[in-house]
């Protein structure tokens, strides 16, 4: 033990030593906080083998991650500035090389220095491939001679998790002198630095993989609700695949735009991932909804279309007009007219019943007169001809819904915004509600559930409810109508645009990117995709 006063004989680190190893450390600690903040594994692994070649002036290298279902190695990135290669990753250029084997004839492979590396958990550090014993480097040789390289130093370093489990390896060749540009071998700072640098890469690897995992789960139960919507209803589950697509192409339209206020509207990787979940959630409440609402496609249909009933009581009243006719109380000429008014009272209330024109006053004047007929029920009572639920769903003035019905519908957004604001959103996430409950607001205020206007809503609301409107419009899988055509969608939502029903802004930028003709290209039928002439959509502005 060294006493007090005792003069210390340890050597001293020269000080530009200590000053480039303090550098190299705080380099070390910059790389670590950006690998920990990289989202794309590509990037992530490239930002890991170039982090190492710096800290290490290496020439080349290649990162492996362990395949544990194959007990293999596979390449990752392969890196080597010398050949100008640059494979893997981002790069665009796939790997040829066939993954390391762990395990040859069912034995541990430490014939491989990285395969060693890897079973053994420990680092490998070679001055020269070509006289070092022990490892196979044939397949190195073979390289070395089509490419005319020459492969002499290595640094093999297993990277672990915070487990202490290996989940790959990182491999360095040829250490480069600083000044004169030379081949040396890695010293024993270049080996700890790069067994910390590998730690630090294992972690960031591992925390990517489990934030990935945890997205795929996340959208695997999004997907489970949008299966249990689709099991009730086929036609909402389509709306639930398309809107998010849809979504997604008028929102990198609005990011792309340079003119008015969407100029400033840009998106990030973040922002695009909180806005597809919200696409992808924007009519979960539908799940509640009942399916004989969501599947009315006619107005007299609940279980089935009750308009067969109604058919039945017509025979029964022809039936009637015969008898007396027989009787002698009806001439020939009142019969034959008899059965003409219910065969076109039949035909009308056939026409009535599907909901496609919208009803005049004297059409739902005309369901009431019919509904006075009297006729003799099951019961050999007499009834009215139509019940007071069947007039009212006869006289609907468009569509097939009642307004309760409608009430019903319009609910669903309602449940959406209650299920989505209950959940704990992270906060890159902490947005989807409002974006997806938004869908069905109007920019003047008059839209549900919250009556908000345009300067209230985000743009991600407001783009969405473009999305929402267009593949209703355009949907052919509807069972109450046709998929409308490219022009005549555009016209109702160029009206949209004049009755501040939608937004003005993102609605020229729909039609001038032709959105709406990316879209039709993947969704819709050929005989929807008219030739659009956008100087006649209204209030359209290029």
């Amino acid at each position: 033990m060294q006493k007090i006063g005792d003069r210390d004989e340890s050597p001293q680190v020269p000080r530009a030593t200590l000053e480039r190893l303090l550098d190299r450390l705080s380099e070390l600690n910059a790389i670590g906080a950006s690998l920990s903040s990289e989202r794309d594994i590509n990037r992530l692994l490239e930002s890991i083998l170039d982090a190492a070649k710096k800290i290490t002036h290496a020439d080349a290298g290649t990162l492996y991650l362990l395949d544990e279902a194959n007990k293999q190695l596979t390449f990752e990135i392969l890196h080597n500035d010398s050949l100008g290669i640059r494979m893997g990753g981002t790069s665009g250029e796939p790997i040829s090389f066939y993954p390391v084997q762990l395990y040859i004839d069912d034995q541990p492979n430490h014939a491989m220095v990285v395969s060693h590396a890897a079973l053994s958990g420990e680092t490998v550090n070679i001055v020269d491939a070509y006289t070092a014993e022990g490892f196979d480097f044939s397949g190195t040789k073979k390289f070395d001679a089509k490419t005319n390289y020459r492969s002499q130093s290595f640094l093999a370093v297993p990277m672990r998790n915070h487990d202490s489990e290996v989940i790959g390896v990182l491999q360095l060749i040829n250490a480069l002198d600083e000044h004169t540009g030379a081949v040396k071998n890695f010293s024993n700072d270049d080996q700890q630095l790069l067994e910390s640098l590998s730690s630090q890469a294992a972690i960031a690897i591992s925390n990517r993989r489990l934030i990935q995992q945890l997205e795929e789960l996340f959208e695997s139960f999004i997907s489970l609700i949008n299966t249990a919507i689709d099991d009730k209803s086929p036609y909402t589950g389509g709306h639930c695949e398309r809107v998010p697509v849809l979504t997604m192409m008028l929102a990198e339209a609005a990011n792309r735009t340079k003119q008015g206020e969407l100029s400033d509207f840009n998106l990030t990787d973040k922002d695009r991932y909180e806005l597809k979940i919200a696409g992808l959630l924007h009519d979960c409440g539908k799940i509640t909804t009942p399916v004989h609402v969501v599947d009315k496609a006619t107005k007299l249909q609940t279980i089935f279309d009750r308009i067969h009933l109604v058919d039945t009581r017509f025979e029964v009243l022809k039936r009637d007009a015969r008898i007396e006719m027989l009787e002698g109380c009806l001439t020939e000429a009142h019969y034959q007219a008899r059965l003409q008014q219910l065969e076109d009272d039949r035909a009308f209330l056939r026409q009535s019943n599907i909901g496609g024109e919208k009803m005049k006053d004297a059409d739902i004047d005309r369901v009431k007169r019919i509904a006075t007929y009297q006729w003799l029920n099951a019961s050999g009572e007499k009834a009215d001809f139509l019940t007071p639920e069947e007039t009212e769903n006869l006289s609907i003035r468009a569509g097939t819904l009642t307004a309760n019905e409608r009430e019903i519908i319009n609910h669903h957004i309602v449940v959406t915004i209650k299920m989505l604001q209950s959940l704990p959103w992270p906060h890159h996430l902490s947005r989807v509600p409002e974006y997806a409950g938004g869908h069905h607001e109007r920019m003047d205020g008059k839209g549900y559930p919250n009556g908000l206007v345009r300067e209230q809503m985000s743009v991600q609301a407001r783009l969405m409810g473009i999305a929402d409107i267009f593949e209703a419009l355009t949907a052919k899988d509807r069972p109450y109508k046709e998929g409308k055509t490219l022009t005549e969608s555009l016209e109702i939502l160029g009206r949209f645009k004049e009755n501040g029903h939608i937004d003005p802004e993102l609605f020229d930028v729909f039609v001038r990117e032709k959105v709406y003709l990316e879209y039709a290209q993947r969704f819709l039928a050929d005989e929807q995709i008219d030739k659009v002439d956008e100087s006649k959509i209204p209030g359209y502005s290029p």
